[in-house]
């Protein structure tokens, strides 16, 4: 499981209001989600995200409400992980519960800059930056994160 794609850079206490508006929470649909993602934060970001783009935050990434929306708006967006120093303990929750994979790594936050290609191995944890030619080294996720992650979801990684 790898991701590669071009970083979006945000900064300290991305809450989950700037990557979703409460405005749209009234639907659970991905793709609606999806459309307003990082919009008022951001307003190119859905212009300018690719497939297999990754999001790179600061500290505290995902601040503000339990709801699984925000991770929901960033996967259906095409983003195929987020990196920061550090998450919000209830948005890492519901990313892995969705089957987004987020990664904590302090020095790939601090160094990754905007429009940086970056590639990312799930297995050994490490994160390179092409553009930059450095490396960075975050934690793998354990077997059974990885399993729930491939599977999309906690809920699908329970069915048989």
């Amino acid at each position: 499981m790898n991701a590669q794609g071009f970083a979006h850079k945000y900064g300290d206490n991305v809450d989950t209001d700037v990557i979703i508006p409460a405005r749209y929470l009234n639907t659970a649909d991905p793709k609606e989600l999806a459309a307003h993602c990082m919009e008022d934060i951001d307003k190119a970001f859905r212009q300018k995200a690719k497939p297999g783009d990754l999001i790179v935050g600061g500290l505290n990434f995902g601040c503000g409400s339990s709801r699984e929306h925000a991770p929901m708006a960033i996967k259906a967006s095409g983003v195929s992980c987020v990196i920061a120093k550090t998450f919000a303990r209830i948005f890492y929750r519901n990313a892995i519960n969705i089957g987004l994979p987020i990664l904590e790594c302090p020095e790939a936050s601090e160094k990754i800059q905007d429009g940086d290609e970056i590639a990312v191995d799930f297995d050994t944890g490490v994160i390179q930056n092409l553009t930059r030619k450095e490396e960075y080294q975050a934690e793998p996720f354990p077997d059974f994160i990885k399993e729930i992650i491939q599977k999309g979801g906690l809920l699908k990684s329970l069915s048989k």
